[in-house]
């Protein structure tokens, strides 16, 4: 059986969703686009206390769960303290490199529901001025934001509506190439969020139902590595929909889906990924099966809470991962097709 998926409704929902900020634990934006998303396509979102959405689709067999999860969150920042001259002093939430977001727009999202803009800068922030612009190690300790704001004192600062453990959002830069190419921030993992509405899209139109009742789990912590810690009991197995990694060691490439064998943390499970390489083999995909470090999923991290499941992990291959990112439309619908291969397998 051949499968299915728009690819307009891929770069499209890539889109919406990367322009929608969701950095770590920041849910207030992207919660409701989601559930416009799910009601769009016949479904409802229902929440854990991790703030874990889900949908839930009924299968032909409803006596085994599986979840197949795509994370919704981002890295991003959060303001550490709001310096004497106005400045904000930043922490790290997930994997950030600074030397990559060096320059960047930013947001600052308050607990009052405000956005207030801004510069992220080294100290160190011209050649013209210090000597060491170029030398200096862009690290936490010397990264700063600059609000685009007429404030020069903390006072002024708060004064906005800012505090201590405030949100900080990167603008994604987001831009589709004629020749098929997404580049921007954040394709980890909004182009996988998109993957499965696109599934979900196609299960409408054909009517078509998991062969397995299938839980879809969109969590907001995967990129401090708990995303995926807590599962519903009914679940058996966990596929997670992650990025693949591009580098000298691996097989994957922009236009590939790349199947993970193992993580910086875990092997995944030998027989559910034979039977993914088995699927992808079978719909003749352009895929690769690497094992990666410096990396997880929240399939391993349910592994690693003790679920007890069996897990997974593909996705769609992806250049310059958390920085910059760029993939090929085609390594998402190839992601995308793979997860509908295995929706309807037994």
């Amino acid at each position: 059986m051949e499968y299915h998926v728009e690819e307009t409704t891929i770069e499209a929902l890539t889109r919406m969703l990367i322009e929608t900020p969701s950095p770590v634990s920041y849910y207030e934006e992207i919660h409701p686009l989601m559930e416009r998303l799910a009601k769009k396509y016949g479904h409802t979102l229902t929440y854990d206390r991790k703030r874990t959405a889900y949908i839930r689709v009924e299968g032909e067999d409803t006596t085994k769960t599986v979840c197949v999860g795509a994370h919704l969150d981002t890295i991003g920042l959060m303001v550490r303290h709001i310096n004497d001259n106005g400045t904000l002093a930043l922490r790290n939430l997930g994997g950030i490199n600074y030397n990559n977001i060096e320059g960047c727009s930013v947001q600052v999202h308050t607990r009052d529901g405000n956005t207030i803009t801004g510069l992220l800068a080294c100290t160190s922030h011209s050649t013209h001025v210090f000597d060491d612009a170029r030398s200096a190690v862009r690290e936490e300790s010397n990264m700063m934001v600059i609000l685009d704001e007429l404030v020069h004192s903390s006072d002024e600062v708060r004064a906005l509506g800012i505090e201590h453990g405030d949100i900080i959002s990167i603008d994604p830069d987001y831009r589709f190439t004629k020749s098929g190419f997404i580049k921007s921030r954040f394709i980890d993992d909004k182009a996988a969020v998109a993957a499965v509405f696109a599934v979900l899209e196609d299960l409408q139109k054909t009517g078509r139902k998991p062969q397995y009742t299938t839980l879809f789990a969109f969590p907001l912590y995967e990129e401090i590595g708990h995303g995926g810690a807590y599962l519903p009991q009914e679940v058996s197995e966990y596929v997670a929909l992650d990025i693949g990694l591009i580098g000298p060691d691996y097989c994957g490439s922009e236009t590939k889906v790349s199947i993970c064998a193992k993580d910086n943390y875990t092997p995944y499970d030998r027989a559910l990924t034979t039977k993914l390489i088995h699927l992808a083999g079978d719909q003749k995909l352009d895929y690769s099966v690497d094992v990666f470090y410096h990396y997880g999923t929240d399939a391993s991290a349910a592994i690693r809470a003790g679920n007890n499941v069996y897990a997974a992990a593909f996705g769609m291959g992806c250049f310059a991962s958390h920085g910059m990112e760029r993939c090929h439309i085609q390594s998402v619908v190839q992601t995308a097709k793979l997860l509908y291969a295995y929706l309807l397998s037994k």
